[in-house]
């Protein structure tokens, strides 16, 4: 298998404290990765410094064998890596298919001129994109909504939404951070089938942050397990569920929990 992006000793740290230390992976095409641990693990963290939200304070980052360390968001995204958010961040007041229209328009080629006169590239490339929305918001079962304000629809499917809008800019690598976050137990089984389906359809690469562990294990193929900002296990599924670091980071931090309540 091709390596689509790999970390080499990726390390953040903020004034003293080290949030992540000595990340090193290699993430494969066309496959599904887990990435989990408890609050405070430095997942999150991980995910800002791929998508270069935060700037690494040491090592590297290679996509497509090309050092991205440290680009702008804006160009790592060009490049083909996309993310969503734990927190949601749709423009609320503009319409579904407005919202996914942004997506698409990532890679167009018009100028600002050939917008403002309406030419003939314009026209043709909007056409292309609207279809593409369309087409996107169909795959996440939300086409019926593309009229409606996105602040009105019900939680779970803003957050198909906002995967519908991300898969509209094609992605090559897709970092899902808590993409099952408030979803009722049903809307998480339906979130299992469609990432496996957009996955397969698009030959995407996803890594997943998650703490149902329900969706950890119906989705990924492989799974690093962190805590205390390192990777303290990592492997298949069943390697991690039985991992006894993996168990006694769960299991501590809960029993921490109880005796503070």
């Amino acid at each position: 298998m091709t390596i689509l992006l790999e970390t080499k000793s990726l390390e953040k740290h903020f004034k003293g404290l080290k949030a992540v230390k000595d990340f090193t992976v290699e993430i494969e095409n066309n496959k599904i990765y887990g990435l989990i641990g408890t609050n405070g693990a430095g997942k999150t963290t991980v995910i800002n410094m791929l998508s270069g939200v935060l700037k690494p304070s040491s090592g590297k980052v290679y996509f497509q064998g090309e050092d991205i360390t440290g680009l702008r968001p804006d160009k790592i995204a060009n490049s083909g890596i996309l993310r969503t958010y734990q927190n949601l961040r749709l423009f609320k007041k503009m319409t579904v298919l407005e919202n996914v229209l942004i997506g698409a328009q990532i890679h167009k080629t018009y100028n600002n001129a050939e917008a403002i006169f309406e030419l003939p590239r314009f026209k043709q490339e909007e056409k292309g994109l609207h279809k593409k929305a369309l087409d996107m918001l169909e795959i996440m079962g939300i086409k019926d909504f593309s009229e409606n304000v996105a602040g009105s629809l019900p939680y779970g499917a803003q957050r198909k939404l906002e995967i519908a809008r991300i898969l509209a800019a094609s992605p090559k690598l897709l970092l899902l951070d808590e993409p099952a976050a408030g979803m009722n137990p049903h809307e998480s089984v339906e979130l299992i089938s469609i990432i496996k389906n957009i996955q397969e359809e698009f030959n995407l690469t996803i890594v997943l942050i998650e703490h149902d562990m329900k969706v950890v294990m119906g989705l990924c193929e492989y799974i690093y397990a962190m805590a205390f900002g390192e990777i303290i296990a990592q492997g298949e599924p069943l390697e991690i569920r039985n991992n006894p670091k993996v168990i006694e980071a769960y299991l501590g931090r809960a029993r921490v929990n109880a005796e503070n309540k």
